[in-house]
């Protein structure tokens, strides 16, 4: 069931497809191209007109508090095709705006209504709550099973080495996350899929290889002890794994200043994941806002890095205190005038390692470093302290590293002496995204 006003994401509305197919077909949908009289309803209603290979378009409505789904088109799964690209649609927000359903999905909305509040004959209606536990506990099952498989296909790895996969090819890593999705676990789909890209990403390939196969295996391990661990690194684990968040986090309300803004594609090309940094300037706290694009279409946020906006900012559970959903806004957003203080290179691997005890799982953690020196060698570059005593390497390959002409832009703005640098610091080093020239307020996103 749905929360009233939760927006999915397209990991999740993808998670409902019966196969594979089906998940192809409802991304290619996931576009306005076919559409027409698409609309939706305050109460948690979707319906669209799709246009198919007959004469007449096919009528979808999707009741979201079920969820529920009708389709004229003569597939027999469920949900159809149609009923997947209507609700990728409404997770990228144009599902088109709020208004009256047309006749045809109000009389289905309206029976379902009815039947809902009619009690089964000879028997007391169930709770609310005992049906969605009953559902939580099916889910948790069909997780588990995910599980077990993941964590033979990962034996089989081992036992059989690293020394093939090059070889072997991408296809069984993406059977393996197709079989996670029909499980309902998007995480661990998510983080298969980058698995099985590792052995195309350069030398040092095996290494990163093992150690993604050591997270994975740890995460794996966590699933099937949740119930022991302890609240907050509970509710990191279901969120790794998936699962919607539960219950409600933190709300902060304060000016927050954009540090960065910067695209990924699934490896399977189907997901863009747009990734905005945060930064309270009253609070000092970070955060990370995800937005998400089906295909053939870009996320509909977009912050020009520098600008500081009022708005009230909600943290998601269980995400180490760092993802977050952008609430409302109060006025409009304006440049700001100053640059955020930054901090030497222990200091931000100090911040990382806290971060990792809330979730082991953590990639990296927001980091205005400052006054650092941009400084190339025979092992790479480094951002070395201003003072000489330390440096963070900057990775060249991996998630979210930057490219030599970032690095060397970089070097430019800094002319050899201190700068101001944002970035994310992680195991790897320190992945720079904006920097700030002496003596300007200006931010410069490092391509």
């Amino acid at each position: 069931m749905t929360e009233q006003g939760v927006r999915w994401t397209a990991e999740q509305v993808l998670a409902l497809a019966p196969d594979d197919a089906s998940r192809k077909a409802g991304g290619r949908l996931g576009g306005a191209g076919p559409w027409s009289e698409i609309g939706g309803s305050a109460s948690g209603s979707l319906w669209g007109l799709c246009k198919g290979s007959g004469s007449k378009p096919y009528r979808t409505v999707v009741d979201l508090t079920g969820p529920a789904y009708k389709c004229s088109c003569p597939s027999r799964k469920f949900p159809c095709k149609h009923a997947l690209g209507l609700l990728l649609l409404w997770s990228s927000d144009g599902a088109g705006e709020p208004g009256e359903a047309p006749d045809w999905a109000a009389d289905w909305l309206a029976e379902r209504a009815a039947r809902a509040a009619r009690p089964p004959a000879g028997a007391d209606r169930p709770a609310d709550g005992e049906g969605a536990r009953r559902r939580a506990a099916k889910r948790a099952a069909r997780i588990g099973a995910g599980v077990t498989e993941l964590e033979r296909r990962l034996g089989d790895l081992l036992r059989g080495g690293l020394a093939g996969q090059e070889q072997a090819g991408y296809a069984v890593w993406e059977e393996t996350a197709a079989r996670m999705v029909d499980a309902q676990a998007p995480g661990l789909a998510s983080r298969v899929r980058e698995l099985g890209t590792i052995p195309s990403c350069g030398p040092g390939w095996p290494a990163r290889m093992l150690e993604e196969a050591a997270l994975l295996h740890l995460l794996d391990r966590a699933w099937l002890g949740v119930e022991g661990l302890p609240e907050g690194l509970a509710a990191t684990v279901r969120s790794r794994v998936g699962l919607p968040a539960s219950g409600e986090g933190e709300a902060v309300r304060d000016h927050w200043l954009v540090l960065a803004q910067y695209d990924s594609v699934s490896p399977d090309g189907r997901l863009t994941t747009r990734r905005t940094w945060l930064r309270g300037t009253g609070s000092g706290r970070p955060a990370m806002v995800l937005d998400f694009g089906p295909p053939g279409r870009p996320p509909g946020l977009a912050l020009p890095v520098g600008l500081a906006l009022e708005a009230e900012v909600r943290f998601r559970p269980g995400t180490a205190g760092l993802r977050a959903d952008l609430g409302e806004r109060f006025g409009a957003a304006a440049p700001c005038a100053e640059v955020p203080a930054g901090v030497g290179t222990g200091a931000a691997l100090e911040a990382y390692g806290a971060a990792l005890r809330e979730d082991p799982w953590l990639e990296s953690w927001p980091v205005v470093l400052g006054p650092v020196v941009p400084v190339p060698g025979e092992l790479g570059w480094q951002l070395a302290d201003a003072d000489g005593a330390y440096a963070l390497p900057v990775p060249l390959t991996g998630p979210g590293s930057r490219s030599r002409g970032g690095l060397w832009q970089l070097a430019a703005l800094s002319g050899g002496g201190p700068v101001t640098v944002f970035g994310e610091c992680g195991h790897r080093g320190f992945t720079p995204l904006t920097a700030w020239q002496p003596g300007s307020t200006e931010p410069v996103p490092l391509g």
